[in-house]
């Protein structure tokens, strides 16, 4: 029986550990050749001295399982090497038909200490990167479609975070790249759905080295049980998202977790108010807005985040 992701070609960036490789190796799975992205810094903040060593490892684990992989060492935020990415999947296995952006760093400092590097850099590799390789692939997919004279199968797969969403107080720079990526996300699903290309984001929430300390509080299972935090609860909607079955899922947003999805809407109206005049006056906005904003809850923010369960508090791990 064929599998999904059977004769299709994968790139999956920052695949090297955590959240990466564990989707790279369930699109392998899948039946996909898998490009294992992986610059190989050992710092989460992105520093020391780049190694082939993860993106090879999981390139030879999933040869190993019978699978088709080759590794990838390259910076993808870095545009010429996000291009030779590209190119890499298109001359080892003769096109490109699924990317998934993976790769981040972390800074986290509060607003008010931030330097400006430790914001430039996380911009950079998050937000950055994934324009960079979102943009080979897209030119890859435009062109295999005007000479198929129709639409090709393309799929990316974006990570975003619930920081974007609840908002996380010391990460200001990774909350700001998260939200441009979703804003990426909808405007590349736009632009490329008539190539037969879709784009979605996802929100996980799992253990890796990126959230050691995130979720340092909440231990892992003793009796052998599979973590709720287990980046395994997050790489099969990844390999559903990348399958011919997700055609008509496009331009999403869907927080994945501990064997739960939830899927978010586009921010809604909540409250609407027209002025009595031509303009709105300080003194009429203060009569109207005032009282509203008193009846809410002080610092509420989306109401989104309490839907999703994203605030703090009974068994929930914090946002990641």
């Amino acid at each position: 029986m064929a599998q999904p992701l059977e004769g299709l070609t994968a790139i999956v960036t920052g695949a090297g550990r955590g959240l990466g490789r564990a989707e790279a190796l369930e699109l392998a799975r899948l039946g996909a050749r898998v490009v294992v992205n992986d610059y190989g810094q050992p710092g989460r903040d992105g520093s020391g001295e780049a190694s082939a060593a993860p993106a090879e490892d999981v390139a030879a684990e999933i040869r190993a399982a019978g699978g088709r992989a080759v590794a990838h060492l390259g910076d993808v935020a870095d545009h010429a090497q996000a291009r030779a990415l590209v190119e890499l999947a298109v001359e080892t296995y003769g096109q490109l038909d699924i990317l998934v952006n993976n790769a981040g760093i972390l800074r986290d400092r509060m607003v008010f200490s931030m330097t400006e590097d430790e914001w430039d850099s996380v911009i950079r590799v998050h937000l950055k990167g994934h324009f960079n390789t979102t943009h080979f692939a897209a030119v890859h997919w435009r062109e295999r479609a005007k000479a198929a004279g129709g639409p090709v199968h393309g799929r990316i797969v974006n990570t975003s975070s619930e920081a974007f969403l609840a908002g996380s107080a010391g990460q200001p720079n990774y909350a700001a790249a998260k939200g441009g990526i979703v804003g990426l996300t909808t405007s590349t699903a736009l632009a490329l759905g008539k190539y037969g290309v879709t784009a979605n984001a996802i929100c996980p929430r799992a253990r890796t080295r990126m959230t050691e300390d995130v979720f340092a509080g909440f231990q892992e299972p003793e009796d052998g049980a599979l973590d709720p935090l287990a980046p395994e609860h997050v790489a099969p909607l990844v390999g559903y998202l990348a399958s011919p079955a997700a055609a008509r899922v496009n331009g999403q947003l869907l927080v994945v977790h501990g064997g739960m999805i939830a899927i978010a809407e586009r921010p809604r109206i909540a409250a609407k108010f027209d002025t009595a005049k031509e303009v709105f006056s300080y003194a009429e906005l203060d009569e109207l807005l005032t009282p509203y904003y008193a009846q809410r809850p002080a610092g509420e923010t989306f109401a989104a985040a309490e839907v999703l369960g994203l605030k703090h508090g009974g068994d929930r791990p914090p946002v990641s």
